[in-house]
């Protein structure tokens, strides 16, 4: 018997990404299918009042994104993004990183990679290339979709990006093209623009030099905002997870920034797994903090607690039923609509794996799961299925509670470990 009873949803209160593509804020009508059948309901749905802030790093409508989700290949596509914007209202969320080439060379197909419910702003799209006209055609077919910044990655190490693809991290030795790049990408949208790199490549790991390349390209482009994680990058053929291991972090070489570069914005990224730890950071002086795996790994009590700890709104009190109730509708609204099968129900319903970390029925609830996708033709059946194994206490739980431990001194005496302060040698580090 289905537990997700005893709350009422209008479908209208979740829009399927594959409907709509917002350019201004309007009203507007949208045709959402009902049971997968031909028939269909035209709706009138208003986009939601958007609150004022001072633009701090990205568009004025929101919150500024002193809490972001980091880009992660194959984890933050849509169906992840709606379940933590159904979590978190105001977490800032990014796309996997979509290579120019593919936006540009898919023109036919752009919603497939491009398009999203509007309840997932705000949103940053991320993209990575080394072609100057493909980063601009890019960023162009990308405007239409409404993100609210543009952000180039200079930090992926995998051999498939930094190797091959001869960009992501690697682009760090090459600073001069990253601000033509910027420069590029910024003449082709009207939002902000942004960088997400490391400290450092290799042997080239030096403060000084990571210095040099925050200074060449925030003076050669518009660039005001870096997403700096903090640990250097090997590209001596290890696997991304060990250049999430092995190289140490080094904190105080993104408090030196801000130190040095107050005309700048900074968002320090690496190692942090939990809003404790986040809070920690921005107790520090940090302008934003962005999570990556943790909250991928452990949604529920990594973003359940964003919106009071992080940004000091009232909780919400949502429980993880009716998080799921939700889920459904945008789920059984989704499936199948690629063609070819997909997605299927094990695809939607990744996200939602982990949804019950460390909660009593856990392991029950990922057998069953796993059993589940092998048959089950809709999220109804689906959580028909499972959510047998989670009990009501934990499943009507609400958001509130105990914030989860974590190391309120990972940033202790930071401050006295900063490196000596940059002075640019401008002439030098701009045309080298």
């Amino acid at each position: 018997m289905v537990k997700l009873s005893a709350y009422s949803l209008m479908i209208s209160s979740f829009t399927p990404f594959h409907s709509i593509i917002l350019k201004k804020p309007r009203r507007f009508s949208i045709t959402i299918p009902f049971n997968h059948s031909n028939k269909s309901r035209t709706i009138s749905y208003s986009q939601p009042v958007r609150i004022p802030t001072e633009d701090v790093m990205g568009a004025t409508r929101y919150r500024p994104p002193l809490f972001s989700v980091a880009p992660m290949m194959e984890w933050t596509d849509n169906h992840y993004r709606t379940l933590a914007r159904l979590i978190s209202k105001h977490a800032w969320l990014y796309t996997e990183m979509l290579a120019a080439e593919t936006i540009v060379y898919q023109q036919g197909n752009l919603d497939k990679f491009l398009a999203y419910s509007p309840e997932q702003n705000p949103i940053v799209l991320q993209i990575g290339g080394s072609k100057l006209e493909n980063l601009a055609k890019a960023t162009e077919l990308a405007t239409a979709y409404n993100y609210d910044e543009i952000n180039f990655n200079c930090g992926c190490p995998s051999p498939r990006v930094a190797g091959h693809g001869c960009f992501g991290v690697r682009l760090m030795l090459d600073p001069k093209f990253v601000g033509e790049a910027m420069s590029v990408i910024a003449a082709n949208t009207n939002v902000p623009v942004s960088v997400k790199c490391r400290i450092g490549v290799d042997d080239h790991d030096s403060y000084n030099e990571l210095c040099d390349f925050i200074y060449k390209v925030s003076s050669l482009s518009p660039t005001r905002h870096f997403i700096i994680h903090s640990r250097k990058a090997l590209l001596n053929g290890i696997s991304p997870a060990d250049n999430r291991r092995i190289p140490p972090l080094k904190y105080e070489f993104y408090y030196a920034l801000l130190r040095d570069f107050p005309d700048l914005t900074f968002t320090i990224n690496g190692g942090i797994n939990s809003v404790v730890e986040a809070s920690a950071a921005l107790r520090e002086g940090a302008h934003g903090v962005m999570v990556g795996r943790a909250a991928y790994h452990n949604p529920w009590h990594t973003l359940g607690h964003v919106d009071t700890e992080i940004y000091g709104a009232p909780s919400s009190g949502i429980t993880r039923r009716e998080i799921l109730q939700r889920y459904q509708e945008y789920g059984d609204s989704v499936l199948w609509k690629d063609g070819n099968n997909r997605p299927n129900v094990r695809e939607v319903a990744k996200p939602l794996i982990n949804l019950f970390h460390s909660e009593p029925g856990n392991g029950l609830w990922k057998r069953k799961s796993d059993s589940a996708f092998m048959h089950c033709t809709t999220m109804k059946s689906f959580f028909e299925e499972t959510l047998v194994a989670i009990p009501d206490s934990v499943l009507d739980a609400p958001i509130a509670g105990r914030v989860p431990s974590g190391r309120e001194d990972l940033f202790t005496n930071i401050h006295d470990l900063m490196p000596p302060p940059y002075h640019a040698r401008e002439e030098e580090a701009l045309y080298a």
